[in-house]
C-alpha cells in the first residue's frame, strides 16, 4: 500500500509540488548524525527553552539520553541533510518523538510530506500516530489539519493522536483542555 497522500484541496496544507516530493527522502540515522540532529533541535527549540527558562545543559544531556540512532531517520532534500525525525512503536501507535526541519525549509511543505509519509507507514500496520507538541508551536495547526486530535495536555504540551483511518479534518479539537 503506498503512503497516504494528502491533496492540498482537501486540507489547505502547503504541500510540496510533485517534483519536491520526489526530491525528499529519508535515510536511516547513524551514530555520527547526533551533532547534526542536536544543532537542529537547539535551533528549533531556542525560543521554547528561553520562554520556559529551561536549563540548557540539562536539556542537552536529556536529548543525548533520549536520542537513539535506531529510531532516527534523516530527512534529505536532493541528497542534503535538512531535518530529522525520531519515532518508535508504542503499543498500538507510532510515537513521533521529534521532528525538526532546517529553518529555511520550514513552511515549504517538507514537514507536511514527512508527516504524510509517517501517517502512511502507520496506516499500513493499522496503527495510530501519537505525539506531544509544545503549546506555542505553530506545527499544532498542521497536526490538526492532518487529523490529529488533542487527547490531553500538561503545563507545556498538548498530546495528540491520529487514529488509523482518520480522515483529514476529523482531528480538530478545541485548545480549551483543562489540567
Amino acid at each position: 500500500m503506498p503512503p497516504l497522500m494528502l491533496r492540498p484541496e482537501d486540507c489547505k496544507l502547503r504541500m510540496p509540488d510533485a517534483n519536491m516530493q520526489n526530491r525528499i527522502a529519508l535515510r536511516p540515522g547513524r551514530a555520527d548524525d547526533f551533532d547534526f540532529c542536536a544543532s537542529l533541535y537547539f535551533a528549533g527549540m531556542e525560543k521554547v527553552i528561553r520562554e520556559l527558562r529551561l536549563d540548557v545543559a540539562k536539556h542537552a544531556v536529556g536529548l543525548r539520553e533520549r536520542w537513539h540512532s535506531i529510531e532516527v531517520r534523516i530527512v534529505t532534500l536532493d541528497g542534503t541533510d535538512v531535518g530529522w525525525l525520531q519515532s518508535r512503536i508504542d503499543d498500538d501507535a507510532v510515537f513521533l518523538a521529534q521532528l525538526f526541519i532546517d529553518a529555511p525549509l520550514q513552511g515549504q511543505g517538507v514537514g507536511t510530506e514527512i508527516m504524510t509519509r509517517l501517517i502512511g507507514e502507520a496506516a499500513q500496520s493499522s496503527r495510530a500516530v501519537t505525539l506531544g507538541v509544545v503549546k506555542t508551536n505553530p506545527a499544532l495547526r498542521l497536526y490538526e489539519r492532518l487529523g490529529f486530535r488533542i487527547t490531553h495536555d500538561d503545563e507545556r504540551k498538548f498530546y495528540m493522536r491520529r487514529e488509523a483511518g482518520t480522515s483529514l479534518g476529523e482531528g480538530k479539537t478545541s485548545h480549551a483542555i483543562s489540567h
